[in-house]
C-alpha cells in the first residue's frame, strides 16, 4: 500500500459525521453523536488489527496499542486527537476540492459567491500554491480541527501494520471527546494509557510544534433586571440589557481577540442573550502568564462588585472557573519530547514553528496529569468556521512526521 492510502477518504468520511460538542451538557461525551463516532473509530481500530482496543465508559476515550516489533525496549509514544468540532454549524459538511491552487485566486465557497476565501483577507492562502485544498461549501465548518489529526494517526497505523518490516516501539493512540468545550481531557486515564510521553496531533499549519499555551478561565454572568411598563418606569425599571451593555463596555477595548496577537492576552465575550428582565453572557479569559490571568479574573470580580453596589440588591451573579494552564510549566522539564519532534521535522525538511499557541489543547491538561504532551500540526487553517480549509499535501506531511518520530525513537534508543 502507499503511505497515504485512504488518508483523504478517511478524512472526508470523518468530517461528514456530525460530532459538535455541547457546552450545556452534563454528560461525557457531551453529545450522543460523539459516542456514535467514537464507537465507529473503535470498530475501525479493531478492523485494522490493533491490540487492546477499548472504549472507556468513564472518559469516552477510544484507545489502542500497536505493539512493538523490536527485540529491545524503547519508550512508548502516545498519539492523541479529539473528535468533536467547535460551536459552528457542522451538519451537512460538504467538502470542496481546489486542485493545484495558484496561491492568489479568490476561492468561491458557495454557489452565490456570498462567502469566499480571498488571499487579501486570508494571506495564509498564498503559501499553498501548487497544493490541493479542501474547503467548505460556505454553510458549515470543515472539521479539520481535529479530524485531520484523527485521519493522520489512523493512516500512520494502517501503514505500519501493512509494512511490518518497519521497526517501531509500542505506539499508543487515543481519540477523545469535548476538546472544544474544554472538558475532554478532564478524566483522561494517564496511568491506564501506559505511554512515556505523547503528542496531540491537533495543530494548524505545517511545522507547528506547540509546547506553550494560554492559561485559561471562563465565566458566565447572569443579570436580573426588573421589567415594568415604560410609561411608569422611571426609578423602577432595571434594564438587564443595558446593564449587560455597560458591563461589556467596561472591558479594555484593546484586549480582545481581534485586537491582540503574540503573547498578549484578552477578554472575549462569546454570547449575549436576554431581555429587559434578564440577560446571560458567556466569556473566556486568556493570558500566557498565570499572574496575568489571575489579575484578569480579579478585574471581572471587581467589576461585578462595583456594579452590584449601585443597587439595593445584587443584580449580577458571577460563576467563574479555570479551564487549563500554560503547559510550559510542565514542558520546560521535558524538552527532550519537544526536541524529538524537532528532529523529526528537520529530517523531513520541515521548519519547526514554535510560537506559543494562542489557544489550548488537551495536551495542556494531560501534561499536568503527568504525561508530557506537546502539540504538533495537523494542517487545518481558519478553524472553527465556514472559512476553514486544509491542504492534502500538509496532511501527508503530518503522517510523515508521525512516522519519523516513531523511527527516531527506535534509532536513538
Amino acid at each position: 500500500m502507499t503511505k497515504y492510502e485512504n488518508l483523504i477518504p478517511r478524512f472526508l468520511k470523518y468530517v461528514k459525521t456530525e460530532t459538535r460538542s455541547n457546552e450545556d451538557s452534563t454528560t461525557i461525551p457531551s453529545a450522543p453523536n460523539e459516542v456514535t463516532f467514537l464507537h465507529e473509530l473503535e470498530q475501525e481500530l479493531n478492523e485494522l488489527g490493533l491490540s487492546e482496543v477499548n472504549y472507556n465508559q468513564d472518559n469516552a476515550y477510544v484507545t489502542a496499542l500497536l505493539p512493538s516489533n523490536l527485540d529491545k525496549k524503547v519508550p512508548t509514544i502516545g498519539f492523541l486527537a479529539h473528535i468533536d468540532t467547535a460551536d459552528f454549524n457542522a451538519v451537512g459538511v460538504n467538502p470542496q476540492f481546489v486542485e493545484n491552487y495558484d496561491g492568489k485566486s479568490v476561492i468561491q465557497l458557495d454557489d452565490k459567491g456570498e462567502f469566499v476565501l480571498d488571499p487579501a483577507e486570508f494571506p495564509s492562502l498564498k503559501k499553498y500554491a501548487g497544493h490541493t485544498l479542501i474547503t467548505t461549501d460556505g454553510s458549515t465548518l470543515l472539521g479539520a480541527d481535529d479530524k485531520s489529526g484523527v485521519a493522520e494517526i489512523m493512516t500512520m497505523l494502517s501503514y505500519l501494520l501493512a509494512n511490518p518490516e518497519i521497526k517501531h516501539g509500542d505506539l499508543k493512540v487515543g481519540f477523545g471527546p469535548d476538546e472544544e468545550i474544554g472538558t475532554g481531557a478532564d478524566k483522561f486515564d494517564v496511568p491506564g494509557f501506559h505511554a512515556d510521553f505523547a503528542y496531540t496531533v491537533d495543530g494548524g499549519p505545517l511545522g507547528q510544534l506547540e509546547y506553550e499555551t494560554f492559561s485559561a478561565a471562563a465565566f458566565k454572568l447572569h443579570i436580573q433586571g426588573k421589567n415594568v411598563h415604560p410609561s411608569g418606569a422611571k426609578g423602577i425599571m432595571v434594564n438587564a440589557i443595558q446593564l449587560g451593555v455597560d458591563f461589556q463596555a467596561a472591558f479594555p477595548k484593546d484586549e480582545t481577540p481581534e485586537t491582540t496577537d503574540g503573547r498578549e492576552g484578552y477578554y472575549h465575550v462569546l454570547s449575549f442573550n436576554g431581555t429587559v428582565e434578564e440577560v446571560d453572557l458567556d466569556y473566556i479569559i486568556r493570558d500566557f502568564d498565570q499572574t496575568g490571568l489571575e489579575a484578569r479574573k480579579q478585574f471581572v470580580v471587581d467589576l461585578v462588585d462595583r456594579m452590584n453596589a449601585a443597587y439595593k440588591e445584587p443584580r449580577l451573579t458571577l460563576k467563574m472557573w479555570d479551564q487549563y494552564q500554560n503547559m510550559i510549566d510542565v514542558m520546560k522539564d521535558h524538552m527532550d519530547v519537544v526536541q524529538l519532534a524537532e528532529r523529526a521535522m528537520e529530517a523531513l525538511d520541515i521548519k519547526p514553528d514554535e510560537e506559543p499557541v494562542r489557544g489550548g489543547t488537551d495536551g495542556s491538561k494531560i501534561s499536568f496529569m503527568g504525561l508530557p504532551t506537546p502539540n504538533i500540526f495537523a494542517g487545518g487553517e481558519n478553524m472553527h468556521g465556514r472559512y476553514e480549509y486544509v491542504s492534502t499535501q500538509v496532511m501527508e506531511q503530518a503522517v510523515d512526521v508521525l512516522l519519523k518520530i516513531s523511527e527516531l525513537n527506535v534509532s536513538e534508543n
